[in-house]
């Protein structure tokens, strides 16, 4: 597997990233990638070579291998780093086409012609969605393949000795030894803290990220508040002042009305 290339298209997504989803790749590629490739890969390199058993039936070790490890370890971490990592090709995708729409946009109506979107990386509209819905991709996944690993192996953990009974072709109960237990099982801890690290980095996300949506909306809702508060008060002063003037009027007509019917009146 081409971890590189992996790592190339993924490198664009800090550009549109929060501070905690930074820090999340940081933590993919430095504890979770660097480590599978380096050590993790090696360590479980001999696993079914130098799983044995106490038994010289044929068929019975490799069936007995199945019946613990139905998923390797390795391909397993493996096929989480994958599927975590996909979803934040997703917005990726996303400012890719919001960038086309741009671009087609100054084709059609110039290159003067108002923008589309104020910034096409901002997340604001869809594309705030679309992060939205990466990151609970990712939460969900990292969940799945946690419980997948526990549940394969009771609490992470990887015995020295497993009794292999009543499984065809193995006459009887068969004893398996597994190949540096003790060096697997760190490896295994370390990764399922690497993986617990991320699902707490991405609830911190999701959290931010609503929460500064909601402050958002809450100073939009006041702004508009003000502004229909202030268009209020002065349409009613106009109103007032609409109302005096006509006052005004009607007075110094009924002064103009009497001195015109009594010229030698004088009034008051």
């Amino acid at each position: 597997m081409d971890w590189k290339t992996l790592q190339a298209l993924l490198s664009g997504v800090n550009k549109y990233s929060t501070a905690f989803g930074r820090i999340w790749l940081s933590v993919v590629f430095v504890f979770r990638v660097l480590v599978y490739v380096v050590a993790a890969e090696r360590v479980w390199g001999d696993e079914q070579k130098d799983f044995d058993c106490n038994t010289r039936q044929p068929g019975c070790t490799n069936v007995c291998y199945d019946h613990f490890f139905p998923v390797s370890h390795i391909r397993l971490w493996a096929l989480q780093l994958i599927f975590v990592t996909c979803p934040s090709l997703l917005v990726i995708m996303h400012v890719a086409y919001r960038e086309d729409r741009e671009k087609k946009n100054r084709e059609k109506n110039g290159e003067n012609c108002p923008k589309l979107y104020s910034n096409t990386g901002k997340k604001h509209g869809g594309l705030w969605w679309t992060y939205l819905l990466s990151l609970f991709f990712k939460l969900t996944i990292e969940i799945l393949f946690l419980y997948l690993l526990h549940k394969m192996w009771d609490s992470f953990d990887l015995p020295r000795l497993v009794k292999c009974a009543s499984v065809d072709p193995c006459p009887n109960t068969v004893d398996c030894y597994i190949a540096r237990p003790t060096e697997k099982r760190v490896f295994t801890y370390f990764m399922v803290g690497a993986s617990s690290i991320c699902i707490v980095l991405t609830v911190c996300e999701i959290f931010y990220l609503i929460f500064k949506r909601v402050v958002r909306t809450a100073r939009k809702w006041k702004k508009t508040t003000k502004r229909s508060v202030s268009y209020s008060k002065a349409s009613t002063c106009r109103c007032h002042l609409k109302l005096e003037e006509k006052e005004n009027k009607s007075q110094n007509r009924s002064v103009a009305a009497l001195r015109a019917s009594a010229p030698n009146l004088t009034l008051i």
